[in-house]
């Protein structure tokens, strides 16, 4: 085989390695999105959870004396 085939060669593996990374990090990152979206939904349920909460206990009537004190 000549130099300049085996370089061909050579470069084309390099390219179809390459690429095999980029589409499996791809991969990884589409589910980490895909996590990262599921973990934003439950933190703003959350957040107005809390906050319903909160001012539900704004709401709440001032603790006063019993009638017989």
């Amino acid at each position: 085989m000549s130099e300049e085939t085996h370089r061909i060669t050579r470069l084309e593996e390099m390219l179809a390695h390459q690429a095999k990374t980029i589409e499996e990090l791809s991969d990884q990152l589409a589910e980490q999105w895909k996590i990262v979206e599921q973990m934003r939904t439950k933190l703003d349920r959350l957040t107005e959870r809390f906050l319903s909460l909160e001012e539900q206990s704004l709401e709440a009537p001032a603790i006063t004396r019993p009638p017989h004190y």
